[in-house]
């Protein structure tokens, strides 16, 4: 079957004449970043990184994160009854979605549970992708998986088992990413149904084949 190809603009310039939700104010906001990220990368790489200061993670890009899910949830025909934030950090896109009227949400990461706990209140699951490969969510189900700066990161050897695995418990996967990176091909259970960008922060939508 043809696909239609995903549509790529800048939402700086381009809404497609919808106005965007504004965040609600209860939203926690976070501590301000006292040191730059991609130095501490550099020194102990990704893995390292989280397992090192994970417990005081805060992602300093969470303004743009909200930007970009607010056009998210008003461009698109999500279900948002239940969401999973798949390395879900300090809890950004958890607590837009709990503003937003999301209740069933869970949260995955291996290295941020506390400050995860500490934004949202709730306990992340602490699954590694290699976990989830293995099939640690098999049985479950959600409305929509979001993942936020996170799957770019993965080894690319992974990613068409993870994606498979993902694509075994939601229909719908909403990826930002700082870059072109992931490629998720077709034949992983996902094509990709629509893209925009802001401020340099890719915004994807696939949907399960």
């Amino acid at each position: 079957m043809a696909q239609n190809t995903p549509r790529i603009y800048d939402s700086e310039y381009h809404s497609k004449g919808k106005a965007m939700r504004k965040i609600p104010p209860k939203i926690p906001p976070p501590p301000k970043e006292t040191k730059a990220i991609r130095p501490l990368y550099d020194e102990h790489g990704a893995e390292g990184y989280y397992a090192a200061f994970g417990a005081n993670y805060r992602n300093p890009h969470e303004a743009i994160i909200h930007r970009c899910l607010a056009q998210a949830t008003t461009q698109w025909q999500l279900n948002t009854e239940s969401m999973l934030d798949l390395a879900c950090g300090s809890g950004e896109v958890t607590l837009f979605f709990k503003a937003h009227g999301t209740r069933q949400i869970t949260g995955i990461d291996p290295f941020t549970g506390e400050a995860y706990l500490q934004r949202t209140r709730q306990t992340a699951l602490p699954h590694t992708f290699e976990d989830i490969e293995n099939g640690a969510l098999v049985g479950q189900s959600f409305g929509v998986i979001v993942c936020s700066f996170a799957l770019h990161l993965a080894e690319a050897s992974r990613l068409p088992a993870l994606c498979y695995q993902l694509a075994q418990v939601s229909s719908s996967l909403i990826v930002l990413t700082p870059h072109k990176r992931p490629h998720i091909s077709p034949t992983w259970g996902w094509h990709m149904h629509d893209e925009y960008l802001i401020e340099r922060v890719r915004t994807r939508l696939y949907q399960r084949r």
